[in-house]
């Protein structure tokens, strides 16, 4: 059953698994959508306790507010409130902790892959 914190302000609460209760299907899907591997690599990047509206988005506000459902309730990243601000906090340790090694490697490929260029097409051959 997950775990609920409560704000330190407004005494909201949100539910968060306790690092046993992620499950890897959970993390793994939660990393899979574009968007949520943005987020999590903007987390990463040393942006600790992010307010959701800081995060550039490419999706409307209810979208927003489902990828970081999504990315909370499979244990990837931990929510409070501060003051009428919705604040992130990616769970390393905790991952780190049920997934050794996962966490740095997803990251890793996805920083790889941001900075990839595609490459050019080839010119197709003259008939």
């Amino acid at each position: 059953m997950p775990t609920t914190e409560r704000g330190t302000t407004s005494g909201r609460r949100l539910a968060h698994p306790a690092v046993a209760e992620i499950r890897l299907e959970a993390v793994l899907h939660a990393l899979a959508d574009p968007v949520r591997l943005r987020i999590v690599r903007d987390l990463a990047d040393g942006h600790a306790d992010m307010a959701c509206i800081a995060f550039d988005l490419p999706v409307s506000k209810s979208t927003t507010t489902h990828h970081f459902k999504v990315l909370r309730e499979a244990g990837v990243i931990r929510q409070h409130y501060e003051g009428t601000s919705r604040m992130s906090r990616l769970r390393e340790d905790d991952l780190e902790a049920r997934f050794p090694g996962l966490l740095t490697a997803v990251l890793e490929g996805a920083r790889r892959s941001a900075g990839s260029v595609s490459p050019s097409p080839s010119p197709s051959p003259s008939a």
